[in-house]
């Protein structure tokens, strides 16, 4: 496998402006993608828009859009204003609950039907993993190590061989971000599904973070996965702070 392409992932919640600012650093650093978290308060797809109307090449990526909270043709009519070709619509399950696998897999059909983007589904187990690479493109994990996210890799690639396998992978590349990356590990660590599953693989949450003391294992999930989504952890949500993760991130990058 070659090195993985390095992208670049912040929340919606910084609203359209900064994030069309952080895509032109983006761009700027030669990152493969921009991709943006859609949270209540930071509608991804809106914030893609002006990100799309400020740059050229750059990728533009969802990650993930919950299910419980938006339909496949309220997605779609919003997608239908970015450049398809630029364009990865990531969605979940989010807090959905009964048969869920039906639910995302019917609206990947619906989604793969309608537009030519490339479609990823945020997946933990198995079965959702299993998914992601049958019914969709491929999967987007989250919180491994490089090891685990090597054989999660390769278990969607022998499932589809062309599965695109990207990864997120909470980042500080300063020292004044860690506090606020140790405040999100805590978080997720005491989600009941995000807590099952490190209980599952029998890691820490704190072991599948970067920090700027062990930025080199850049490179080992490079070697993992087909894309690494640096969810960018500043010390504020300043523009200014973001363009610096992007210019390390370019370095890290080669």
């Amino acid at each position: 496998m070659d090195a993985a392409h390095v992208s670049m992932g912040v929340a919606g919640t910084l609203g359209p402006d900064a994030i069309a600012e952080i895509a032109i650093a983006s761009e700027r650093a030669g990152l493969h993608a921009l991709w943006v978290n859609d949270t209540p308060g930071g509608d991804s797809l809106a914030a893609l828009r002006a990100a799309a109307a400020a740059t050229t090449r750059i990728g533009l990526a969802t990650g993930v859009i919950p299910l419980d909270r938006h339909t496949p043709d309220e997605i779609l009519a919003a997608a239908a204003e970015l450049p398809a070709a630029r364009l990865t619509l990531g969605v979940g399950s989010g807090q959905a609950s009964g048969p869920v696998l039906d639910r995302v897999r019917a609206t990947v059909a619906r989604l793969k039907a309608g537009t030519s983007a490339r479609v990823v589904v945020g997946a933990l187990g198995p079965k959702m993993r299993a998914l992601a690479a049958e019914a969709a493109d491929g999967p987007l994990l989250s919180w491994l190590t490089p090891e685990l996210a090597a054989t999660q890799a390769a278990q969607a690639h022998a499932v589809a061989p062309t599965a695109h396998v990207a990864l997120y992978v909470r980042t500080a590349l300063e020292d004044g971000g860690m506090p606020r990356l140790r405040a999100e590990t805590d978080r997720y660590a005491r989600f009941p599904k995000y807590a099952a599953n490190f209980a599952r693989l029998q890691i820490a949450a704190s072991a599948t973070v970067i920090s700027p003391a062990d930025a080199d294992l850049v490179t080992a999930y490079r070697a993992a996965v087909d894309e690494v989504v640096l969810r960018a952890i500043t010390e504020s949500d300043d523009v200014d702070a973001y363009v610096r993760f992007a210019e390390r991130a370019r370095r890290l990058a080669g």
